[in-house]
C-alpha cells in the first residue's frame, strides 16, 4: 500500500506535480507488494489493466506507461478502464446480485460529481454533472479555509454531528438548462463571505493552523476542543446543504425514470456517514448500495473489477493508448 496524504496535507490539497512524482516512486514496490499478498507472480497474470482517464494527467501517465511496458514485456493484453466506471464496479464487486439494472449511479468524490443511468447492457448515459467544484473538492476547500487539515471531508464528517445543521441557511443551487446538474461554488462562496465578516472565526482558524504545524496528525478530540460552537454549526449547515443537493438530484432522477431498480453511490464522499444516513432517512423507493470505505476512495481493486468483463469480451487496447485527463464515460 502507498498513501500520499502526508505529502499533500501541508499544502491543503493535491499538488499535481508531487502526485506524479509520488506515483513514479511507489508504483514498482506497490505492484510487487500486491503480487506477494495475492501469492501470485507475473507469470500468473492474464492481462494488465490501467486507468486511461479521467484524472490528473501526470499521474495517469505514470500508471498507463507502466501498464503498457508490463503488457509488452510479458506479452499480455492491455485493458483500458475509465476511472468513473471503476467507481461503479467498486459497488458491483461487493454487492453482486444486489445490483439490479437499470440503476442510477452517483459518483461523488474530490474530482467528480456525476449522475449516470446504467442500463442492463452496461451502457452509461450521463444525467447530470457538476458545473464547477466537485462535492469532495468543496469539502476540502471549506475545511482548508477554516484551518482544518487535509483531507477535509473526513474532518467535517467527524465534527458536523456536534453542530446545528439549521444554524445557517444556504440557498440550494438552481440550475438553468439541465436541472440535474450540480454546483457547489456558490455554497463555497457563501462560507467564504461568512468567514470574511467574522474576525473571531478568522482568529480561531489561525489558532488551528498553528496547532497543526506542531501536531500534523491531530485526533478528532483535539480538533473538537479547538473548534467553537459557531464553527461547528457552520460545518454542520454546510454539510447538510451539500447532502441535500445530492439527495435532491437522486430523488428527481428516480421520479423522472421509474424503471430504476437500485441506486449506486460511490467515490470518496460515499464514505461520509451523514450521506449514508440521509439517503436511508429519505426512504427511497429502491435500495441504495454503497461500497465499503476501503473501496470508496481510488483503489486498484475497482479498476480490476471494471476490467474483468472487458477481459471476458476480449476488449483490449493497443500500446498506442494515450491518457485522457477529461475522458468521458459513455
Amino acid at each position: 500500500m502507498a498513501s500520499q496524504l502526508a505529502t499533500h496535507a501541508k499544502y491543503g490539497g493535491v499538488v499535481p506535480e508531487l502526485a506524479s512524482r509520488e506515483h513514479l516512486r511507489a508504483i514498482v514496490p506497490v505492484v510487487r507488494e500486491a503480487l506477494a499478498r495475492a501469492s501470485v507472480s507475473l507469470s500468473d497474470l492474464s492481462a494488465v489493466a490501467a486507468t486511461e482517464g479521467p484524472g490528473l494527467l501526470g499521474s495517469l501517465l505514470v500508471g498507463l506507461t507502466y501498464a503498457k511496458a508490463l503488457a509488452f514485456a510479458r506479452r499480455l493484453p492491455l485493458i483500458a478502464v475509465n476511472h468513473l466506471e471503476g467507481h461503479i464496479h467498486a459497488v458491483l464487486l461487493e454487492a453482486g446480485n444486489q445490483v439490479q439494472l437499470p440503476a442510477l449511479a452517483l459518483i461523488v468524490s474530490g474530482g467528480h460529481t456525476h449522475l449516470f443511468h446504467l442500463d442492463a447492457a452496461f451502457r452509461y448515459r450521463l444525467l447530470g454533472k457538476t458545473r464547477d467544484d466537485a462535492a469532495g473538492e468543496a469539502f476540502d476547500k471549506v475545511a482548508k479555509l477554516l484551518g482544518f487539515p487535509y483531507p477535509g471531508g473526513p474532518v467535517i464528517d467527524q465534527l458536523a454531528p456536534h453542530g446545528n445543521p439549521q444554524a445557517f441557511s444556504f440557498t440550494l443551487a438552481r440550475m438553468k438548462g439541465n436541472p440535474q446538474d450540480f454546483s457547489f461554488s456558490g455554497l463555497k462562496t457563501a462560507i467564504l463571505r461568512i468567514f470574511q465578516r467574522n474576525p473571531e472565526l478568522q482568529a480561531e482558524a489561525q489558532r488551528r493552523r498553528q496547532f497543526l504545524r506542531a501536531h500534523p496528525r491531530p485526533t478528532p478530540q483535539q480538533l473538537l476542543e479547538l473548534t467553537s460552537q459557531t464553527t461547528l454549526d457552520l460545518l454542520a449547515s454546510f454539510q447538510a446543504t451539500v447532502l441535500e443537493e445530492l439527495a435532491l438530484r437522486i430523488e428527481r432522477a428516480l421520479a423522472s425514470e421509474p424503471a430504476f431498480r437500485c441506486v449506486i453511490v460511490s467515490g470518496g464522499v460515499a464514505c461520509n456517514t451523514a450521506l449514508r444516513l440521509e439517503l436511508g432517512r429519505r426512504q427511497l423507493p429502491v435500495p441504495v448500495l454503497f461500497p465499503s470505505p476501503s473501496l470508496s476512495t481510488d483503489n486498484a481493486a475497482m479498476i480490476a473489477a471494471a476490467a474483468f468483463p472487458k477481459l471476458a469480451r476480449g476488449e483490449f487496447a493497443g500500446l498506442d493508448l494515450k491518457a485522457k485527463a477529461g475522458l468521458a464515460l459513455a
